[in-house]
């Protein structure tokens, strides 16, 4: 039997006795507070990266990384291998999904991620923290609430930011980040999975911040809880592409719409109401 109300990332499913599903328009405010009680009760946050901890390529920042991603892959005379979008796209992991699916392993896969390392690396050092993120991480680190990172990004940029922002010790290395496996990359579940396994912890005893549909699907596989992040519309500036960059104010409200179009229930634009409503 299917349990009668589930937090699997859309707060929002119901079943009845005759097991046909049905959708319950609730307060925003009471699943809200939902999400909040859950982080108590499970004690297990896992953060997405780039979008809820920091913006690390702000507008469309991230294209010349492509660009030079490109620009290995024609030297390397493969340029046939990237179709129209990834020929295009201001975000340099379509470049690197796209060669690994036509080459999975080869070398040319592993000279593309050390580009993008090292583009990420650099992009860390000076990326702009989110709004309320560095406060709510150090109130649930506090409290004594499992907190790690599930994300696309390389762990060695993610470990750059968190240092910098004197935010390290908080996470203590719990970084689950890209592998030298393209297609172990959200949707895959595979950064979650390792974050729980880290932790001994259940998918129920966690919840999730994230900010695009990869990253939902990435929970739903998990069975983990999803709240999904989506910043002011405007703050980024200049408009760009998904995925791993470049996201300014038209971007943004897509995100936005996006999560809300795949059932996210709540979509927070900050994080300091979502503290507040933590109930220590």
């Amino acid at each position: 039997m299917a349990q009668p109300v589930r937090a699997d990332g859309r707060f929002m499913t119901v079943r009845r006795e005759t097991e046909r599903p049905q959708s319950v328009a609730l307060d925003e405010s009471a699943l809200l507070r939902a999400a909040a009680e859950r982080i108590v009760l499970g004690r297990c946050v896992l953060f997405d990266f780039d979008g809820p901890l920091c913006r690390l390529f702000p507008g469309t920042s991230s294209a010349p990384l492509a660009v030079e991603l490109r620009k290995i892959v024609a030297r390397r005379g493969a340029l046939a291998l990237l179709p129209p979008a990834a020929l295009a796209s201001i975000d340099p992991q379509v470049v690197l999904r796209a060669v690994d699916s036509a080459r999975p392993g080869d070398a040319l896969v592993a000279e593309l991620d050390a580009c993008l390392v090292q583009g990420e690396k650099e992009a860390a050092r000076i990326a702009p923290p989110t709004e309320g993120a560095e406060d709510l991480v150090r109130r649930l680190a506090k409290e004594g609430v499992r907190i790690a990172v599930t994300t696309n990004n390389s762990p060695e940029a993610v470990a750059v930011y968190l240092r910098r922002m004197g935010l390290d010790e908080h996470f203590a290395g719990r970084i689950h980040g890209r592998t030298g496996d393209p297609r172990r990359l959200k949707p895959h579940p595979d950064c979650l999975l390792r974050a729980l396994d880290a932790f001994g912890a259940d998918a129920a005893d966690a919840l999730m911040f994230g900010d695009t549909t990869t990253d939902l699907a990435a929970a739903r596989a998990a069975g983990v809880a999803f709240v999904g992040y989506a910043p002011d519309p405007g703050e980024d500036g200049d408009d760009g592409g998904g995925g791993g960059g470049g996201r300014g104010e038209g971007a943004c409200e897509r995100e936005a719409a996006a999560l809300r179009a795949a059932g996210v229930a709540v979509v927070r634009h900050r994080f300091d109401d979502f503290s507040a409503l933590i109930p220590w």
